[in-house]
């Protein structure tokens, strides 16, 4: 992000607070912890900022007094509420008394984000009729994404792959999901396309699987013995070849930063593809996958 939304992440669960926070400035956001309402308000006083996240139920000062509290001092501040299992009528009440949004939790992390910019985009396009985002809006930063070599082997891509699943938090409150894919380059930066799961669950299967074959061996070549020890044995195989060997052949589309999220759904949809590259002018910036424009259809929506 150009600009780095500042946002206050405002619960009494230190975990909680230190787990959000940190995938929070991983995508970009500047964040604040504060343990307590009363925390919160001090550091408003001193320091303002775009967007605070809020639990509802919290000891001393619960998070509809703080909401009060804090419409009356950053009155643009925009807040999205926290709430537990059972919550939700608290949370559609705070709705009244000025906040943006909420979310029960556990919740998705890229659905917080996703609030998070539309909550900041609320107050920066105040006065515009129905402003639309763009690629730019809503795509994941290319520092963010798992990315490649065409030389190098499925073994690393997998290790690659698998350090970012390891990489990502999980918790009863704040869950991260993963990218299922890797952005491939050749050596001399240029962008080759995507090595996605779906492209390592094809390559596993001897080629000869796909080949025509003589109907009378298809009772044999399904039988339980054919199947068995098979898997192992592609998998164990499959780790020395090269990455540019097995990924999609196809070049990705890319799209301009600036373009319009229906585009973006068209392209998706006619190509029938999952994602997209980004790009400002030469530069690749990010990656749009379905699940951000799904999360923009649901902020629409509900």
């Amino acid at each position: 992000m150009a600009d780095k939304i500042k946002v206050l992440m405002v619960d009494d669960e230190e975990q909680f607070r230190k787990t959000t926070s940190k995938i929070l400035n991983r995508k970009g956001y500047e964040t604040t912890m504060a343990g307590s309402g009363e925390e919160a308000i001090d550091i408003l006083e001193k320091q303002p900022h775009d967007v605070v996240v809020l639990d509802i139920k919290m000891p001393g000062m619960d998070g509809h007094k703080a909401l009060n509290e804090i419409k009356k001092i950053r009155s643009d501040t925009q807040v999205i509420m926290l709430t537990g299992h059972g919550g939700i009528d608290s949370a559609k009440a705070s709705l009244e008394l000025g906040a943006y949004d909420y979310l029960s939790k556990p919740c998705d992390i890229d659905l917080l984000a996703a609030k998070i910019n539309n909550a900041y985009a609320s107050v920066v396009h105040k006065g515009e009729v129905n402003a639309e985002k763009t690629a730019r809006d809503i795509m994941i930063h290319i520092d963010d994404y798992t990315t490649i070599g065409e030389d190098k082997t499925v073994r690393q891509a997998i290790e690659h792959l698998m350090r970012s699943f390891e990489g990502l938090i999980s918790s009863s409150r704040v869950m991260e999901t993963g990218h299922r894919s890797i952005l491939v380059f050749d050596r001399d930066e240029n962008l080759k396309g995507f090595l996605s799961i779906k492209d390592l669950i094809g390559a596993v299967r001897p080629a000869y699987l796909s080949a025509p074959k003589p109907s009378m061996a298809d009772s044999i070549q399904y039988s339980a013995m054919f199947w068995s020890g098979l898997f192992i044995t592609q998998s164990k195989s499959l780790g020395n070849k090269k990455v540019g060997d097995i990924m999609s052949e196809e070049e990705p589309p890319t799209v301009d930063e600036n373009t319009n999220l229906m585009d973006l759904a068209d392209t998706m949809y006619s190509q029938g593809i999952r994602r997209l590259v980004v790009t400002s002018g030469d530069n690749i910036i990010g990656v749009v996958r379905e699940q951000e424009l799904f999360f923009e259809m649901a902020n629409i929506i509900l």
